[in-house]
C-alpha cells in the first residue's frame, strides 16, 4: 500500500471544501486546482463531491458555459461552512501533534 496516498484521500475532502469556500467551482476546474497542489486522479473527485452533496455539504447549480454543455457548479451550503471549519481545525490540530512528535523524536538523537 502506498501510505502517500492514504494521505491523499484523507486531506482530499478539506482541500475541496477550502476551494469551493474560496469560489463556486464546476469539477474540472476543481481538479486542476488540487492538482496544482497534490496529485490527485480526476476520477476520485466526482465521488467525493456527490458525497459531499448528498450529505449537504455543497449544493449545485448550473451555468452556461462558451465551451460547451452547461457545467455544474458546486456551492458550500452553511452546514458545509460549518463542516470546512470543524475539520480544518481538526487538521491543524493533527498537523501540530504530528510536527511535535517528529521534533521530540529529532531531539533524542
Amino acid at each position: 500500500m502506498n501510505v502517500n496516498i492514504q494521505f491523499k484521500k484523507g486531506v482530499l475532502e478539506l482541500c475541496v471544501l477550502v476551494l469551493i469556500h474560496r469560489q463556486d467551482r464546476y469539477g474540472y476546474e476543481l481538479a486542476q486546482a488540487v492538482s496544482k497542489h497534490i496529485e490527485v486522479a480526476e476520477g476520485a473527485l466526482y465521488p467525493l463531491l456527490r458525497r459531499l452533496v448528498n450529505e449537504g455539504y455543497c449544493t449545485t447549480y448550473l451555468q452556461e458555459s462558451s465551451e460547451g454543455p452547461p457545467r455544474k457548479y458546486y456551492r458550500l451550503s452553511d452546514t458545509g461552512r460549518e463542516y470546512m471549519t470543524a475539520l480544518s481545525a481538526e487538521w491543524n490540530a493533527f498537523v501540530r501533534s504530528v510536527t511535535n512528535l517528529m521534533e521530540e523524536g529529532n531531539q533524542d538523537e
